[in-house]
């Protein structure tokens, strides 16, 4: 059985970490992540996806019982390279994606919600990554990720503390985009995604491609991007949709493309 199963709900696919009792980030999970990764990018019907996990937490970090089994440093930097693989494809993916997050995201937990595009997190949940007290370090990309999101100080001391912040520090340090009330996470994800998955297919592609320039940091060739995109867009068939809906005050009929 798969530790990650798809649902769909309408036009949004929801991946559930199934990986009882802490959803850890396991050899395994990371390979069902990816096949399920698979399916979401052939599938036209999927325009946003959602992350969550089953039971009491989101994913409370790696699998640490694997660790005992990996056998020299090279194979875990091979771990470590499978993990940082994915997530660059969830942060790069041309569909958004959507972490709902409760009870604690951890370690890899956290690096994997990190690569989500939009991050709900329930109040009460506990984010971190406490690798330093086992005597390791992020592997997951975490070390990048952080800095960028809460900032130098900020993410060298959570990660020198192995201290977790909540839910409502991460919104205010920019981790997170909104805290949900408990129990509401996923249902405040699954709005979410209803309203993105009424717009143009074609435009959030090329949206999503312009961000990923962005997140590169070379302006220039983001502005380039832009506005190749911008024309692609305009020629499109929702494109020209969505401008003859707003001149006759009604609301556009896209068709994604």
């Amino acid at each position: 059985m798969s530790t990650v199963r798809l649902t769909k709900q309408g036009r949004i696919g929801i991946l559930t970490l199934a990986h009882p009792p802490a959803n850890a980030l396991s050899t395994r999970v990371i390979e069902d992540l990816s096949a399920r990764f698979n399916e979401i990018e052939t599938d036209p019907s999927i325009k946003v996806v959602v992350i969550h996990g089953e039971g009491r937490f989101f994913s409370a970090g790696a699998d640490i019982k694997e660790f005992t089994e990996v056998k020299d440093g090279a194979a875990f930097a091979s771990l470590s390279e499978k993990g940082q693989r994915l997530f660059s494809r969830i942060e790069e993916f041309h569909k958004p994606v959507i972490a709902a997050i409760h009870g604690a995201a951890l370690g890899g937990g956290l690096e994997l919600a990190m690569g989500c595009h939009i991050r709900i997190a329930e109040t009460g949940t506990k984010l971190g990554l406490p690798e330093l007290q086992l005597g390791l370090i992020p592997g997951f990309a975490g070390t990048q990720r952080l800095p960028k999101l809460v900032g130098f100080p900020k993410a060298t001391e959570m990660m020198l503390t192995s201290e977790p912040i909540s839910a409502e520090d991460a919104v205010r340090y920019g981790l997170v985009n909104c805290v949900a009330e408990s129990g509401k996470g996923l249902d405040e994800a699954l709005a979410l995604a209803e309203k993105i998955a009424e717009k143009s297919a074609v435009s959030v592609r090329h949206l999503m491609s312009c961000l990923n320039e962005a997140r590169r940091g070379d302006f220039e060739q983001g502005m380039k991007k832009e506005r190749t995109s911008f024309g692609e867009v305009f020629t499109s068939h929702d494109g020209q949709e969505g401008i003859r809906a707003f001149i006759e005050k009604r609301k556009p009929q896209f068709i994604d493309e």
